[in-house]
């Protein structure tokens, strides 16, 4: 009698093992849901949905709840599925993007079905309810035909290999894709030459374009013990290197700051400190807010998780002198910068530290408009709370991530306020990131 094969043991590594499945809907993470004949699930990259692929585990053991895995044939193609532009990009390669080998349009329904997913299964909101019209869409100038790539990034981190060469980290891992050019940097990146330097004793080395000015600025994390290289680029650029012993970040020669413009102003942003990647992104997103906010002379407004104060100062333009506005952000860089970015206006002060901690400070009680753009782990059930006991006419929600907003929706509806409208933008191209813009009001109004 032949032997029965032997069962992986309980734990054992899945890795390599390839499976032919079809692919089911996209899931928040920049992959296809598939199950393997044995229901096992598998988080699958590379592919679309209603593919038929092969493939192959790239993380999970066989006790795992579920696996990654890269689809690394494609059997049975989708009409949405175009070759991907980029030569670095696939199964194995540069992790920057995850849906290079999608058309346009394709990527945008599938972040607007993530999104859809998200709001009904964590806030429990219909588009209809979330008076969302279901469409995620493109930035001014990136509606681009099959093939093209809008070269929209304007920071670009890479990572330096053993051998001084600089590239992009592969998925999930900490290994480095050398590349000779990254299709989504923006010309000012590109411009610079860094993937044809020599970076040896180089851990990481940023490059920042700004929006509206000619600043260029590179950040430098060396290797412990190593020497900074003389930075000798294609354009003229600024130098900053982080420290080793504190992490902070130091200038080396030329400005600290780079200088950004929108909502018809310049903003200055030191450091590397946060700035909105795409160079539409600043405007697209403040015009989505001020309209739905629609702020009145002489109202009173937050700005929280406010950096160096972009949507303060778009308040304080509008709510007038009689108005005021307070921005609260915890870098201490940004708040210098915000203030000195807001200087011209009297009625604005800017506080640091957490939005949790100094909000309840303040003393204030209450307020017309707020303003909230938290990292991407959301602002969380207490500090919804806390906003909604300020009776706000109306709140504008800045979110970079679809599962954090819906939970912080959930708990907005919790304490009485609902969605007035939802928009969503690819600021992201190429990648499974975008951006939404969520307008609240308490939920009895108009009722």
């Amino acid at each position: 009698m032949q032997a029965e094969p032997k069962k992986p043991q309980s734990g054992a590594s899945l890795v390599g093992q390839e499976y032919e499945v079809e692919v089911g809907p996209v899931a928040h993470g920049g992959h296809c849901v598939a199950r393997t004949e044995e229901g096992r699930v598998l988080f699958v990259r590379h592919t679309l949905p209603g593919e038929r692929v092969v493939a192959r585990v790239t993380d999970g053991a066989e006790d795992s709840r579920f696996l990654r895995a890269d689809a690394v044939e494609i059997l049975d193609a989708s009409k949405d599925r175009v070759e991907a532009p980029c030569p670095f990009s696939g199964p194995g390669r540069c992790g920057g993007c995850d849906w290079q080998h999608a058309k346009p349009g394709a990527q945008r329904r599938l972040k607007a079905d993530v999104l859809r997913e998200q709001l009904e299964r964590l806030a429990g909101l219909t588009p209809e309810q979330a008076n969302w019209d279901g469409t995620v869409l493109p930035a001014e100038g990136d509606k681009l035909p099959p093939g093209e790539v809008p070269a929209w990034r304007t920071r670009v981190q890479y990572a330096i290999d053993e051998d001084g060469r600089a590239g992009l980290r592969r998925h999930r891992s900490h290994e480095v894709e050398p590349v000779d050019r990254c299709l989504i940097a923006a010309e000012g990146v590109s411009e610079l030459g860094i993937e044809s330097r020599d970076w040896s004793g180089m851990d990481t080395v940023e490059a920042i374009t700004a929006t509206g000015s000619q600043d260029r600025q590179v950040i430098l994390t060396p290797r412990p013990g190593a020497r900074l290289p003389l930075v000798q680029l294609d354009k003229p650029v600024s130098v900053l290197r982080v420290d080793e012993k504190d992490g902070g970040v130091h200038r080396v020669h030329g400005r600290a700051f780079v200088r950004e413009r929108a909502d018809e102003h310049t903003w200055r942003v030191g450091n590397g400190g946060f700035w909105q990647v795409h160079p539409k992104a600043a405007d697209t997103l403040v015009r989505a807010a001020m309209q739905g906010l629609t702020p009145r002379k002489g109202e009173t407004a937050l700005d929280l998780y406010c950096g160096v104060g972009l949507f303060a100062g778009a308040l304080a333009d509008r709510v007038g002198e009689k108005g005021a506005v307070l921005g609260i952000e915890t870098s201490k860089r940004a708040v210098e910068d915000a203030r000195h970015n807001l200087a011209e206006h009297p009625r604005v002060r800017i506080e640091q530290g957490k939005v949790d901690q100094v909000l309840p400070r303040t003393g204030i009680t209450e307020a017309d408009l707020i303003v909230l753009d938290p990292p991407r782990a959301g602002a969380g059930k207490s500090t919804v709370r806390h906003l909604t006991t300020l009776t706000p006419r109306r709140i504008a929600y800045i979110a970079c991530d679809p599962a954090a907003l819906a939970r912080d929706l959930k708990h907005f509806a919790e304490n009485g306020y609902r969605v007035r409208v939802l928009r969503a933008f690819d600021l992201f191209p190429m990648t499974q990131h975008f951006e939404c813009v969520a307008i609240l009001e308490p939920a009895d109004k108009g009722r």
